[in-house]
C-alpha cells in the first residue's frame, strides 16, 4: 500500500501548448521515455491499471492555472471530474491564478466546498512569484480557514522562461512564521538548497517534504546533493517525508523499486510510503 503524492493522468493535459516546460522534456527525457507503452494499450487504461495492480491507497492529482503568466491551465473542474469518475483512490488539489486576487481566493474556496478538491497546489515558478509573495498569502490564509493543505513547489525548476530562485526555501520559512497552522508539503525536495529546506522543516512541525520529481536512488548516491534527505528522513523528520512518482516524468513502478531499495527501517519506509501522506492530507 502506498500514496503517490504526484501523478498526472494521460487525460489531464494542459489546455494549450506548455512551451515554458520544454526544457523539462530534455532533462527528464530518459525516464519519460520509459513511461511510453509499446503494447498499444490505451494510455488511460494502462494508467488506472498500474495503480490498481500496485494497490495504491491514494493518488494525488493537481490542477494548475497559469493564465496570467503562460496562458495555459489544467482546470479544477477537470481534476474533480476525473476523481469522481475513477473513485476515492484519486484525490484532487486545486490550482488557481494568484494574479487574479480575490477572484482566485473565491475560486479556490469553491473548488474545495463545491468540487470536493482536498488542497491547493502552488507552483510559484510558473506564476513567477516567490513562495512568500503577498499575492499568495490570501490563498494560504484560506487554506488555514478551510483546514486543507497546500503543496508548494520548492527548489530549482528547469524552465528557462522563469527564475529558479522562485523556489528558494528561505521564503517558506517566512510564510510559516506568519502562518504556523498552515499545512505544507514542500515538493520537490529543495535541491540545490536541500540543507536549507531541512532546516526550515525542522523548525516548523507543519512542513512535510515530498521526494517527488527526483529519482529515489539519488537519495543514496554520494555527492548528488540529496543524501541529507535520507539522513534526516530516517531520524528527526521521519514522520514528514512523502513519496511521489511525478508520473509521467518517471514510471510509477520504477520509482517504487528505487524507493524500496533505500536503506530505511521497515516502519520508516511505511511512513514515507503511506502514513505521512495520510497525516498531511488529514486522513
Amino acid at each position: 500500500m502506498f500514496v503517490d503524492f504526484s501523478s498526472r493522468p494521460p487525460s489531464l493535459q494542459f489546455d494549450g501548448p506548455a512551451s515554458h516546460l520544454a526544457n523539462y522534456r530534455r532533462v527528464y527525457e530518459g525516464t519519460e521515455r520509459q513511461v511510453a507503452d509499446p503494447s498499444g494499450v490505451d494510455p488511460l487504461t494502462a494508467y488506472l491499471a498500474t495503480y490498481e495492480r500496485l494497490n495504491a491507497r491514494h493518488v494525488v492529482l493537481k490542477a494548475r492555472d497559469l493564465t496570467s503568466t503562460f496562458g495555459v491551465k489544467i482546470s479544477n473542474e477537470d481534476v474533480a471530474a476525473f476523481c469522481r469518475a475513477h473513485g476515492e483512490r484519486y484525490i484532487g488539489f486545486a490550482g488557481v491564478d494568484p494574479h487574479k486576487g480575490d477572484a482566485a481566493v473565491a475560486e479556490f474556496e469553491a473548488a474545495v466546498r463545491e468540487l470536493g478538491l482536498r488542497g491547493l497546489n502552488v507552483q510559484g515558478f510558473e506564476h513567477k512569484l516567490n513562495i512568500d509573495d503577498p499575492l499568495l498569502f490570501p490563498l494560504y490564509e484560506k487554506c488555514v480557514e478551510l483546514d486543507v493543505p497546500v503543496n508548494i513547489h520548492c527548489g530549482t525548476n528547469f524552465s528557462t522562461h522563469t527564475s529558479m530562485m522562485y523556489g528558494h526555501p528561505a521564503a517558506l520559512d517566512r510564510v510559516m512564521m506568519a502562518l504556523p497552522d498552515l499545512r505544507v508539503c514542500a515538493s520537490p525536495p529543495g535541491w540545490p538548497w536541500v540543507q536549507e529546506l531541512l532546516a526550515v522543516a525542522w523548525r516548523h512541525p507543519n512542513i512535510w517534504i515530498g521526494t517527488l520529481a527526483v529519482r529515489p536512488k539519488l537519495l543514496a548516491t554520494a555527492h548528488s546533493g540529496y543524501e541529507p534527505l535520507l539522513q534526516y528522513g530516517r531520524t528527526v523528520l521521519k514522520k514528514r517525508m512523502i513519496f511521489g512518482s511525478a508520473f509521467p516524468m518517471m514510471p510509477v513502478e520504477k520509482a517504487l523499486r528505487e524507493f524500496d531499495a533505500l536503506d530505511l527501517p521497515d516502519a520508516v519506509r511505511e511512513d514515507w510510503r503511506c502514513n505521512n501522506a495520510l497525516a498531511f492530507l488529514g486522513m
